[in-house]
């Protein structure tokens, strides 16, 4: 039998659903079309992706550019 596992250690072993580029480090999900979610504004930090809360769409840095936008 596995050992119980945390949700948030789990939640950092498994990989997102989606994965977009993005070339801002300041942008919103909402999770896409009518059934979607409410909207959230999200940063990306100095790892370079960040999470949605909701639908766990993480949306990373494009290579190359401007961490200040």
């Amino acid at each position: 039998m596995m050992p119980a596992m945390s949700k948030a250690s789990t939640a950092r072993t498994l990989p997102a659903p989606e994965t977009v580029e993005v070339t801002s480090t300041r942008l919103f999900c909402d999770g896409g079309g009518a059934l979607g979610h409410p909207r959230v504004f999200l940063t990306i930090g100095a790892d370079g992706f960040t999470d949605c809360p909701y639908c766990d769409r993480r949306y990373a840095l494009r290579e190359g550019c401007n961490r200040h936008h």
